[in-house]
């Protein structure tokens, strides 16, 4: 059986190559006759560079074959290892002690010199980690993502964290956890580091003397102090997270009470109206109870409409809340979309009483699978606003439309326009124009909703605005695609 070569980066074969470089330096001494002290600096220098280069073993042992060839070749008499004059045993052996202590301070000065770039690469490691966990973002939860960045960036076999608030482990790398998960509790609940079985490396995530969580590594280079750096870091890290939660919680909480606030404002100036007409209809039926059979009538029937109205107003507040709340369930029945506009009109008849109406129909509009009361809220809101936003002596219109399989209603006011920067804003929620807040009652939650519905269908709302002019285009597939989908209602917002 053939033996293996040495590999070029093993002891043996250094040790080879420095003889060899030893023994040309030699016979170049000899071939271009140079004196003893030429000799032995280039014999020194040599030493120097495999020392620099290889380190102190393979230094070693050439500084004493280059004693010896020194002695052999260079001092008197030649060709022997004898040497005749004190003074070239003392040179002799000041070169043998050169040799050695230049080599031991070039593989330590070397040593340092490695131990400084890795410490670099350690502090670039730590630094790439800390800003890694300020761009986590909202797509996964945090401690996922930060494990993974871990691994990752350090190049860990493993990485696996163990969070004592939620009880939840995170691992991330190509190698598997086994057993570590009884150790990582223990850790993370006395903030103990068990020993080391060899493979894995355990440390504890303390926030001030508490511990917090604790985590385990699996690969190679990772000392004391840059664990510790890791677990302060991921302590950090953590902590955001929660400060984060806590913030999303507290903004949650504010965003419903504005939601409830702004509701009821709502409801208070909207119900007004009818419950105002509906009191004056029935007092007036009870202080003159002996009215002709036709006013009595006249009075109960718009008595009855401003009920249904009332009703309807009831109905769609509770709808925007609801929506609001998170989710649009989608009910789709086929239906003409001209429907849902003499719905909407009939609905809005006190907001637009006296208002030059334009109703534009195309030819040939098919039957859509709309949910009708979701879509009416919609068209109503679009309505509405056009209405309360215009001045009353001007025209509105809406025009139906169907290209191809899409269908749309667009509502066009003749006010004065809305600002291209806000024309990005007006969808969000509870967004209302400065110009307006303070004059015109709203919540700043229909364009909102509205956008959300049609894109609850597959559809989208957009608006374009001039100076003067006004358009609102509602979009939605002619068939609904799908069966009670929930969709969010702030996708795309």
């Amino acid at each position: 059986m053939a033996r293996r070569p040495f590999p070029l980066n093993s002891h043996p074969m250094r040790i080879l190559l420095s003889l060899a470089a030893l023994a040309v330096l030699t016979f170049l001494a000899h071939a271009f006759p140079v004196n003893a002290t030429t000799a032995g600096f280039a014999y020194l220098l040599t030493v120097l560079a495999v020392a620099s280069t290889w380190g102190f073993t393979e230094a070693f042992i050439l500084s004493i074959a280059a004693t010896l060839c020194f002695n052999f070749f260079f001092f008197p008499p030649v060709g022997t290892f004898n040497i005749a004059e004190t003074q070239n045993w003392v040179a002799l052996f000041t070169f043998l002690t050169t040799s050695l202590i230049a080599s031991r301070l070039s593989t330590k000065a070397k040593r340092r010199a490695l131990d400084a770039i890795e410490r670099q690469q350690d502090i670039e490691r730590l630094y790439t980690f800390s800003r890694a966990i300020l761009l986590i973002d909202s797509s996964e939860s945090f401690p996922t993502q930060l494990i993974r960045k871990l691994a990752d960036i350090f190049q860990l076999d493993l990485a696996v964290l163990y969070d004592r608030r939620t009880q939840d482990f995170y691992r991330a790398g190509p190698s598997e956890a086994e057993g570590v998960e009884s150790q990582l509790r223990e850790t993370a609940l006395h903030g103990t580091t068990p020993s080391s079985d060899g493979s894995f490396t355990f440390t504890a995530i303390r926030l001030g003397s508490e511990p917090i969580a604790s985590l385990a590594v699996k690969g190679p280079g990772i000392t004391d102090s840059v664990l510790q750096g890791i677990a302060n870091l991921v302590a950090i890290g953590l902590e955001r997270a929660s400060a984060q939660d806590l913030t999303h919680e507290i903004e949650a909480t504010r965003r419903s009470e504005k939601l409830r606030t702004a509701l009821i404002d709502a409801m208070a100036h909207e119900f007004k109206t009818p419950l105002t007409s509906i009191r004056a209809m029935t007092t007036s039926l009870l202080d003159s109870p002996d009215q002709k059979p036709e006013n009595r009538m006249e009075l109960l029937k718009l008595a009855d409409e401003e009920a249904l109205h009332l009703e309807n107003l009831i109905d769609d507040t509770v709808a925007m809340a609801r929506l609001d709340a998170g989710h649009i369930r989608v009910n789709p029945e086929v239906l003409d979309i001209s429907e849902i506009i003499d719905e909407v009109i009939g609905s809005l008849k006190t907001e637009l009483q006296g208002r030059s109406l334009e109703i534009v129909g195309q030819d040939g509009i098919s039957a859509c699978a709309l949910d009708r009361q979701l879509v009416k809220l919609a068209v109503k809101q679009l309505v509405g606003n056009a209405a309360k936003y215009s001045p009353p002596d001007t025209p509105l219109r809406i025009q139906m439309k169907q290209d191809g399989e899409m269908v749309g209603v667009e509502i066009t006011d003749f006010g004065k326009g809305i600002s291209v920067q806000e024309q990005n804003r007006i969808f969000e929620r509870f967004y209302r124009s400065p110009s307006v807040q303070h004059q015109i009652p709203g919540s700043g939650l229909g364009l909102s909703i509205a956008q959300s519905i049609a894109r609850a269908h597959g559809g989208d709302l957009t608006v374009s605005s001039l100076p003067g002019e006004t358009t609102f285009r509602l979009v939605m597939p002619r068939e609904y695609k799908g069966e009670d989908l929930e969709r969010r209602t702030n996708s795309g917002n």
